[in-house]
């Protein structure tokens, strides 16, 4: 009996504590860690038990958050305000500080760089960014906007999806209508020339996607019934799906010849016109078929047909280096004909192995990805020329960031 009652007396005496003075610890400890910033403790779920025990009158305290400081959005860059004036504007404009939106570039600080140096300053606008509901004042001011953040050179869509964005004789005749689906006035393209001109901007016409459409091109249906696709699906990029117009058909051959033909003819200052690396047949395409002799000979034909109704127009292209683009898309274009080219180099694992094309032509076209890249760039002696490609889908907060990178 001794053992007993001896081994019942072992321990802390907990149990005479009474178990309000627990409670008020357990209590009191939640409070104390609550204060001092542990997450995640409901207070209010423990008063709640509290409540519910018979002769227990505590309640811990709840601490209050400190109130959340409001951040107001990030504004938007928008363009300068600018007004339309009869006074001929200088070939320069120069931008201040307060006309410039603050953009936050994600590369770290890069060391100031000379961008004058280049010869061509290059920017693409897509065919919808200018001309949708876009008046006189627009065009121009978006003009103005670029030639301030040290562009010399805008490389804009007109065409895309197997049709215009100007009202096209040649498109009625052969479709049944006159232009893409879209809300834009008739002289855009002459605005946009003069005070590109005016400014000392040369404007390259971008004839977007080449010979490839989708889904979605007012065409489709239509080349489908002719027999103007070649067989399969060109998934060149991954999530779009593009079908290619046959150019060994006369009938396609002839449609395209006579549309950059009719455009020069039309458009007489215009300063270039420019194709992409959707002129090519990607090889992954079904069947064992060689078309880079086809291709070469329309692409010649093309140009020559160009080049005898307007022989001031430069016909350039953009593509991947001849190597690849031979070999992968079958465009054999150092056989074209063709006046410059641009060398694409938006692959950051082999940028470096492509500089060795690039130093042998044109120039180079780099998307927002490769920023970082910019000092090498424009130190590189052998790189004449420099054309920007808005990855992002904002060229107005693109040509901000070259300009606070270049300036």
């Amino acid at each position: 009996m001794k053992k007993e009652e001896q081994s019942k007396n072992k321990g802390c005496g907990c149990a005479n504590i009474p178990i309000s003075a627990i409670l008020l610890f357990l209590g009191g400890g939640f409070w104390w860690l609550r204060q001092n910033g542990v997450p995640n403790i409901d207070v209010n779920q423990i008063n709640n038990l509290l409540v519910k025990i018979p002769g227990i009158e505590i309640a811990i305290p709840v601490a209050q958050d400190p109130p959340i400081p409001h951040t107001p959005p990030t504004p938007t860059p928008s363009l300068p305000p600018v007004s339309i004036s009869k006074t001929p504007i200088p070939p320069t404009i120069e931008t201040s500080e307060e006309q410039l939106s603050p953009v936050k570039v994600k590369n770290k600080a890069l060391p100031k760089t000379d961008w004058s140096k280049k010869n061509i300053r290059g920017i693409y606008l897509s065919r919808y960014q200018v001309t949708n509901n876009a008046s006189e004042q627009v065009i121009r001011e978006r003009v103005r906007f670029y030639r301030a953040q040290g562009f010399n050179t805008i490389i804009h869509g007109v065409w895309g999806n197997a049709c215009t964005m100007y009202k096209s004789q040649v498109m009625q005749r052969t479709l049944g209508y006159d232009s893409c689906p879209n809300l834009f006035g008739d002289q855009w393209l002459d605005w946009l020339f003069v005070e590109a001109h005016k400014l000392g901007i040369e404007v390259q016409a971008l004839f977007v996607k080449g010979i490839k459409i989708d889904k979605n091109s007012p065409i489709f249906d239509k080349a489908i019934a002719q027999k103007w696709i070649v067989p399969g699906i060109d998934r060149t990029y991954a999530g779009v799906e593009h079908y290619l117009l046959d150019v060994e058909n006369l009938q396609v051959a002839h449609f395209f010849r006579d549309i950059v033909t009719e455009f020069v003819q039309r458009y007489p200052a215009i300063d270039a016109v420019q194709w992409d690396d959707y002129l090519g047949y990607h090889a992954e395409l079904p069947g064992e078929i060689d078309r880079t002799a086809s291709l070469t000979k329309f692409v010649q034909e093309m140009i020559e047909s160009m080049k005898q109704a307007n022989p001031k127009v430069s016909f350039d292209l953009c593509h991947h280096n001849p190597y690849w683009a031979k070999r992968y898309f079958a465009a054999d274009w150092k056989n074209w004909d063709i006046d410059r080219v641009f060398i694409q180099n938006y692959n950051e694992k082999n940028f470096n192995a492509e500089l060795n094309y690039i130093k042998q032509y044109g120039g180079i076209a780099i998307t927002n990805q490769q920023f970082h890249r910019i000092p090498e760039i424009l130190d590189n002696q052998s790189i004449e020329n420099v054309l920007i490609f808005p990855l992002s889908g904002k060229p107005e907060e693109t040509a901000i960031e070259v300009n606070s990178l270049t300036k």
